[in-house]
């Protein structure tokens, strides 16, 4: 019952809440448009956070959550990926739908593409198309976590509360890590488990996102940096 009321608990987002029409209505413009008409609005040090925040971000590392339960877990995991610079974060979709709390996400969704996917396959496909190594986080996982930096374009994957990794997902994975642990427990939170392997796997790493992927964040953050910014960007050309 208490599980049931945790996702029923006034706050918690939905997969559809996390890309809420705020974020949406700073997409649906020309970034370049944007940034020439919000830049001279923002102060140079906001500029600054957004521009060093945006080039940072990696888009050779991922996490993919199977099967998410509880919206607490599944808001520290994406506030975690935010934190260590991830840009996008998968979520399979099978019983029910994603569920995040939006006070413990603390508009940390805002700055990350989420993508829901209704079942393993169209997620396994997507990242097989980028190129991504699929690892899978396990109690008996055959790396270690200093062994991720080293794999050049990284899928971390990592189960939901009570069953874990299901077999369909865990079948496509490339390799399986394990957090060592010295205490009597057998396992940690979820979200702690991305925090410790995406601290190695982020580790020395630069920021590479494309150059377009990178105007895009640049161009939301300004975006969402400025009061009003529909109003202003609703205002017709300056004629010459």
């Amino acid at each position: 019952m208490q599980r049931v009321m945790r996702r029923r608990t006034e706050g918690v987002l939905s997969s559809d809440d996390l890309v809420p029409s705020v974020i949406e209505a700073a997409d649906a413009h020309d970034p370049r448009r944007v940034i020439a008409m919000l830049e001279p609005l923002v102060l140079e040090r906001r500029r600054q956070r957004i521009l060093q925040v945006a080039g940072a971000r990696l888009g050779s590392v991922t996490v993919v959550f199977d099967a998410p339960h509880d919206p607490f877990n599944g808001a520290a995991v994406l506030r975690t990926c935010e934190a260590f610079g991830v840009h996008r974060v998968h979520v399979v979709e099978r019983r029910e739908s994603f569920l995040a709390a939006g006070s413990v996400t603390r508009n940390a969704h805002k700055w990350l593409d989420v993508r829901a996917h209704k079942g393993a396959a169209p997620a396994i496909a997507e990242l097989r198309a980028g190129g991504m190594r699929l690892v899978g986080a396990h109690p008996e996982g055959k790396l270690l976590p200093g062994d991720l930096s080293a794999i050049a374009r990284l899928a971390i994957v990592v189960g939901n509360e009570r069953d874990g990794i299901t077999d369909d997902l865990m079948a496509a994975c490339d390799d399986t890590v394990r957090v060592p642990m010295r205490g009597m427990v057998e396992s940690l939170n979820v979200s702690v488990t991305c925090a410790v392997l995406l601290s190695h796997a982020t580790v020395g790493r630069p920021g590479d996102l494309d150059e377009a992927a990178r105007t895009q964040l640049y161009a939301r953050g300004l975006y969402f940096s400025v009061q009003r910014a529909q109003e202003v960007l609703n205002l017709p050309p300056q004629q010459p």
